[in-house]
C-alpha cells in the first residue's frame, strides 16, 4: 500500500488545529458550558489564608498526604481520611493566570494532536482513501486524545463525572472538526 507523506498533510494538520482552537474558544467564552465546573468554598478567605501561611511552592499537593502506600492502612491515616477533607490541590504561581502563555500551549497541543492523527492516518490510509474512512480514523484518534485524559482525572483525582462528560463533549466536537478537515483535504 502506498503511504501518504506527512508533508502532504501539513495543511490539514494546521487547519484542523486552528479549527479546534477556535471551537474551544467559542465553547469557553461564548457557550460557557464549563462555567459551572468549579465551585467556590464557603470559607475561601480562610482557606486562602491557611494555604498562603504555608507558602507552598507551585506544584501538586494531596490532603491528607501519605508518603508511603504502607501508611494507607494505619489508624492515624485512616482517621485523617475519615475526618477530611480529602483533596488534590494544584498551586500555581501568584498573580493573574497567564492566559497568553496557556493559549499558546493549547494551540501547540492542538497542532501536536493533529500531527499524531496525521501520522497514524498516513501510515494506515492510502492516497485517495474515501472521505468517511479518513474521517473515522482521524476522528477516533482526535476524540481519544482530546477527551480520555478527563476520564483518568475523574477516576484518580476526583474530577466530577459531569465535568468529565462535558470534556468528552468538547472532545467529540474537536474530533469531528479534525476528521472533517482531514477527510476534505486528504490527498487524492
Amino acid at each position: 500500500m502506498a503511504h501518504v507523506s506527512l508533508v502532504q498533510l501539513w495543511l490539514p494538520i494546521l487547519l484542523s488545529a486552528v479549527f479546534v482552537f477556535v471551537a474551544s474558544s467559542l465553547i469557553h467564552m461564548v457557550v460557557k458550558w464549563h462555567a459551572s465546573d468549579y465551585n467556590a468554598l464557603s470559607n475561601e478567605k480562610e482557606v486562602r489564608a491557611a494555604i498562603r501561611k504555608g507558602s507552598p511552592a507551585p506544584g501538586q499537593y494531596v490532603l491528607p498526604h501519605c508518603a508511603d502506600m504502607k501508611q494507607m492502612g494505619q489508624p492515624e491515616m485512616l482517621a485523617k481520611y475519615a475526618e477530611g477533607p480529602v483533596a488534590f490541590l494544584s498551586v500555581n504561581p501568584n498573580g493573574p493566570p497567564a492566559m497568553g502563555g496557556a493559549l499558546v500551549k493549547w494551540l501547540l497541543y492542538t497542532v501536536l494532536v493533529a500531527f499524531m492523527a496525521a501520522y497514524l492516518a498516513s501510515r494506515t490510509l492510502a492516497p485517495g482513501t474515501h472521505y468517511l474512512q479518513v474521517f473515522r480514523v482521524v476522528g477516533t484518534v482526535s476524540f481519544l486524545t482530546y477527551g480520555f485524559g478527563s476520564i483518568q482525572m475523574a477516576i484518580w483525582m476526583g474530577k466530577p463525572w459531569r465535568s468529565a462528560a462535558k470534556d468528552l463533549a468538547d472532545a467529540l466536537i474537536y474530533g469531528l472538526l479534525s476528521a472533517g478537515v482531514f477527510g476534505w483535504l486528504w490527498p487524492r
